[in-house]
């Protein structure tokens, strides 16, 4: 039997299908709208503020590490604060593992240390560490997520990011009124190759305004006509170019110069040219000025160049020199852009090798750091990091005191260790605070680079940390060199 269908006009057929799709739409919004409501998943409740705090003072500390039984960590942003969001445990009590680097929490009777909480959505909990290093933690200076788990809370919103993630390295000149920061190897998040011909900033004369954390410090970057963050150092030749050295100088006749010595480096890390190179003011980059050095069967050995972190310094018969050193002076030169320039004018010099410890007597072997002279303690100081220490192969970093930069050193005093990790090149910013202060800050670059396969610390790994060190401690005292 057939089944006879009435014919439909085509006016009443397009209606028809207009007023089945507006239903259908409907339907949609709604089903979306109750799944809102009554399904609604817990990662879309507001997150657990978690505070980490020094025990005494109350200051929040960065870059301190919480890991949950099964391997999820979290690290603590500049204001010390972590988001805890896993909906697998909101609202239930769970046990974290604290890694501080220099902060920590008691034992337990199984040797772990950790805390117990029960995180819950949109509530606060507090964690107390206690410092057991001399030196405090200030914060995170360079990459990216300065603020990032504050955010997530819902503060520090007007922070804006650089667009760096990774920096390796400072090199650090006041040229003019303003502070020229250089940073080696740069990670960007587009690759993991970024920029390899050195990235640069600049900032006031006072970069900080206080000296205690949270720690903010804007860096005006130099960028491309895209607004990116660009290298400032294409010397020709291939491979990467990193510079050291960085230091402006007077000139007989004109402004100051913006100078470095520069390396060519290929693989695995090898230099193979070195050579001077001058700041141009206009085009806002460094050119090669000259060749110093470049290896062959001839000159296998690189010749002595000026590197590391230079300081001024006037001699008992009034002669200015820059001396140039990593952490203590290797060479020395008038100082003029005239003489840099000029290697007949260069003095190579032989500072000690290790310093011994105040505690114990042993030799401390320097690998890295700089020199400053400290109005507060009337002395030439150095931070340095320890050639094969302990715990930590390449973290481990000293104080030590002189009269004049040339030595004698006294003995050296630990002020900061790292569990499996690398902390190189400190560099010392004697020129940030007043005089009178009696506080030492210094910046170095926190690293799993050559420790034994540690897994990086979010965010912090490859950049550069600053430390206060506040030179009354008792502590310091074995490290003090008495009047002459």
């Amino acid at each position: 039997m057939k089944t006879f269908t009435p014919p439909i006009s085509p006016p009443v057929h397009a209606g028809f299908a207009l007023l089945n799709g507006a239903l259908c739409i409907v339907l949609r919004c709604c089903s979306a709208l109750i799944l809102m409501l009554f399904q609604a998943p817990l990662w879309a409740v507001p997150p657990c503020r978690i505070e980490v705090v020094e025990k005494g003072s109350g200051w929040p500390v960065p870059m301190v590490q919480l890991r949950t039984v099964h391997g999820v960590r979290f690290v603590a942003d500049n204001a010390g604060y972590i988001a805890f969001d896993l909906p697998e445990l909101i609202g239930r009590e769970t046990w974290f593992d604290v890694v501080g680097h220099g902060y920590e929490v008691p034992a337990d009777g199984f040797g772990n240390r950790g805390v117990r909480i029960r995180p819950k959505s949109g509530e606060t909990v507090r964690i107390e560490v206690v410092r057991t290093c001399l030196a405090r933690r200030l914060g995170r200076l360079t990459g990216a997520g300065l603020f990032g788990e504050s955010q997530k809370l819902g503060s520090e919103l007007d922070w804006a990011e650089s667009g760096v993630l990774g920096s390796d390295s400072l090199q650090l000149a006041r040229h003019g009124d303003r502070l020229f920061w250089a940073w080696g190897d740069t990670l960007l998040a587009r690759y993991p190759l970024g920029i390899f011909h050195m990235t640069s900033a600049t900032t006031g004369l006072s970069p900080l305004t206080r000296f205690e954390p949270p720690l903010r410090m804007t860096l005006k970057y130099f960028r491309d006509g895209d607004g990116v963050v660009r290298g400032v150092a294409p010397m020709p030749g291939e491979g990467p170019t990193w510079l050291t050295g960085y230091v402006s100088l007077p000139q007989v006749e004109g402004p100051p110069r913006l100078v470095a010595s520069y390396m060519k480096i290929r693989p695995p890390m090898e230099a193979y040219e070195r050579g001077l190179c001058v700041w141009n003011e206009s085009l806002e980059r460094f050119e090669r000025h000259r060749v110093l050095w470049t290896q062959s069967t001839s000159a296998p050995t690189a010749t002595p160049m000026p590197e590391g972190h230079p300081v001024r310094w006037s001699d008992a018969e009034g002669r200015d020199w820059v001396l140039f050193g990593n952490p203590l002076p290797t060479l020395r030169c008038p100082a003029t852009f005239e003489a840099w320039q000029n290697t007949n004018t260069w003095e190579v010099l032989t500072p000690p090798s290790s310093l011994r410890a105040a505690t114990g007597g042993e030799r401390v072997v320097l690998h890295s750091g700089s020199i400053a002279w400290n109005e507060f303690r009337k002395r030439w100081v150095t931070v340095f990091m320890q050639n094969g220490g302990r715990p930590s192969a390449f973290g481990e970093l000293w104080y030590a005191e002189a009269l004049s930069p040339m030595g004698p050193w006294g003995p050296a005093v630990k002020v900061l260790t790292h569990d499996n990790y690398t902390f190189y090149n400190p560099r010392i910013h004697g020129e940030w605070v007043p005089s009178d202060s009696g506080i030492l800050l210094f910046e170095g670059t926190f690293t799993a680079t050559f420790a034994d396969r540690p897994t990086p610390v979010g965010r912090h790994d490859y950049n550069q940390i600053l430390y206060r060190l506040d030179l009354e401690d008792p502590r310091l005292r074995p490290a003090h060199v008495p009047s002459p």
